[in-house]
């Protein structure tokens, strides 16, 4: 039996991440709601990506407009940074001064960059985080090239979970590229990846990290392993009471919680994550997804996707008057690329590493940019991934002649 109402449910999205975008189309194609999203951004970032952006990669393929994503359904879109939550009144003030109003709260507001207060590092590291960091980090490494017609001492990377095993993995061959460029004699780069753990991917089973650390050796690269950082300048990276001279450190080892929890009185557990029941609400009518919740595999895209998928069908089933279902968590596919046309894949039990990886990581990514878009946009987002884009003039030259 339908549940009668005089109004469309009002729900408010807030963030433009995987989740965000997911639960807002979802709930946009069962025409029972009004749906806005609310994102300080004016696109999506597709994550995945990015160290392919940092390194030599189309900047088109890890950015893609929400206007797009959104072209032909009733979703609002309201650009601004969420800063106060009124429960009272259910309202949502943005740092810009406006108050957006909902029956139906979503919170996907993705993570914030963790420098432990490692002095330092928040002024002299470089991070892929964002598609601007990326760019300023491809940037930095032509311009050193530029300046000093010679590459950096030391390229150290901290962090030997995904991002930080992604982008060590690509440096070799890039760095190689661009120093041809420039017209740069080869020589031998050294490049470090520093991770505080005995292992790279700690939480993953311990023969993946051990394959991956066999491959990033075979690349030439020094894996610095139960190593602590202590601070940066800008020519070294103090690791163990010793100095590591370099002006490229690019920092891919911790995450936070966003602020915004915390300065609105959400329960937090322990690690920061935003504590929900098994609806995934933290409280009536406030829903949070996918990296700011405690839910087992939190922080992974296909885990918010599922979240905003689960609670979109509640929503839904809520309407019709239907009883909600309680989540049930999803293990996702891990799979790390880690150099040219090599990756690591946990699917399950099964582990499988090299060129058949990365074949499953190209699919994945094209089923990835399918979650978000038509599959005839998603095969021409996908395509974007074999391109290359330079803004060095040097480079830009070089490859037209």
């Amino acid at each position: 039996m339908q549940r009668m109402t005089t109004h469309k449910t009002r729900i408010l999205i807030v963030g433009g991440g995987f989740g965000g975008i997911k639960a807002a189309q979802e709930l946009d194609k069962s025409g029972l709601f009004d749906v806005t999203l609310l994102s300080n951004h004016t696109h999506f970032r597709y994550n995945p990506s990015l160290y392919h952006t940092a390194t030599g990669g189309l900047a088109v393929e890890s950015n893609i407009p929400l206007a797009t994503l959104f072209q032909n359904t009733n979703v609002t879109l309201e650009q601004g940074e969420a800063a106060k939550l009124d429960r009272k009144t259910k309202t949502i003030h943005t740092k810009d001064g406006r108050g957006l109003r909902y029956d139906t709260l979503i919170l996907s507001l993705g993570m914030v960059t963790n420098y432990f207060g490692i002095k330092g590092l928040a002024d002299y590291s470089y991070g892929i985080k964002t598609p601007e960091e990326a760019r300023r980090f491809k940037r930095h490494l032509h311009q050193q090239l530029m300046d000093e017609h010679k590459p950096d001492l030391n390229y150290i990377v901290v962090g030997g979970g995904p991002t930080g095993i992604e982008l060590a993995g690509a440096l070799p061959d890039y760095l190689h590229r661009i120093m041809r460029a420039h017209g740069v004699r080869r020589k031998n780069i050294r490049i470090e990846l520093v991770e505080a753990a005995p292992h790279l991917v700690p939480r993953l089973p311990k023969r993946m990290g051990k394959r991956i650390e066999k491959q990033l050796q075979s690349l030439g690269i020094k894996l610095m392993l139960g190593k602590a950082v202590q601070g940066e300048t800008a020519n070294a990276l103090m690791i163990d009471g010793k100095p590591i001279q370099s002006r490229t450190v690019v920092w891919t080892a911790g995450q936070a919680n966003v602020p915004f929890f915390k300065d609105n009185g959400f329960t937090l557990t322990d690690r920061g994550k935003v504590s929900v029941d098994p609806y995934l609400q933290a409280e009536p009518d406030i829903y949070v997804l996918g990296d700011n919740n405690n839910t087992m595999y939190s922080g992974m895209a296909q885990t918010a996707l599922h979240n905003a998928s689960f609670v979109a069908h509640n929503l839904i089933r809520h309407v019709h008057g239907r009883a909600p279902k309680p989540y049930k968590p999803k293990k996702p596919v891990y799979v790390l690329p880690a150099g040219p046309h090599w990756a690591a894949v946990l699917w399950g039990t099964l582990q499988f590493y090299g060129r058949a990886g990365w074949v499953l990581r190209s699919l994945a990514d094209l089923v990835g940019f399918h979650d978000v878009e038509p599959w005839w946009r998603a095969t021409e987002q996908w395509m974007t991934e074999f391109g290359t884009q330079e803004e060095c003039p040097v480079c830009i030259t070089h490859q037209e002649g």
